[in-house]
């Protein structure tokens, strides 16, 4: 019979265990982000298709009516790397955005696609 650890050992080894990184950006309240977004854009833009960008978008507070600061997920090796990506942000290398940098592992979850070949759409849940 299997013992407890031997149990969570085998559900351990199968996990998927992809490091990424995980930023928390945090924006000063001022009106220069609105002057620099459309470059902000394009620059998260650019990491999405170097494959950098895993995910990015704004936070939303529950007791906020809108996004108090944001969040990147993106593949690096290091900690080193992940913050050399974050610093080519606009918003960051000229200060008006600070973050805070995490290492992830994504271990669980799932992701559904849909293609439909009939009209070439796509849907992601």
């Amino acid at each position: 019979m299997a013992t407890e650890q031997s149990r969570i050992d085998a559900l351990l080894n199968k996990l998927l265990r992809k490091e990424l990184y995980v930023v928390i950006t945090e924006p000063l309240h001022t009106s220069e982000i609105a002057e620099k977004l459309y470059e902000h854009l394009e620059g998260q833009i650019a990491l999405e298709r170097e494959g950098v960008m895993f995910g990015a978008g704004p936070l939303q507070d529950e007791d906020k009516q809108r996004p108090t600061r944001g969040m990147w997920i993106i593949r690096a090796k290091s900690f080193a790397e992940a913050r050399a990506i974050v610093d080519r942000d606009i918003l960051h290398k000229t200060g008006l955005r600070t973050y805070k940098l995490y290492r992830w592992s994504l271990n669980e979850g799932s992701l559904t696609l849909t293609v439909n070949f009939s009209d070439q759409t796509a849907k992601i849940v």
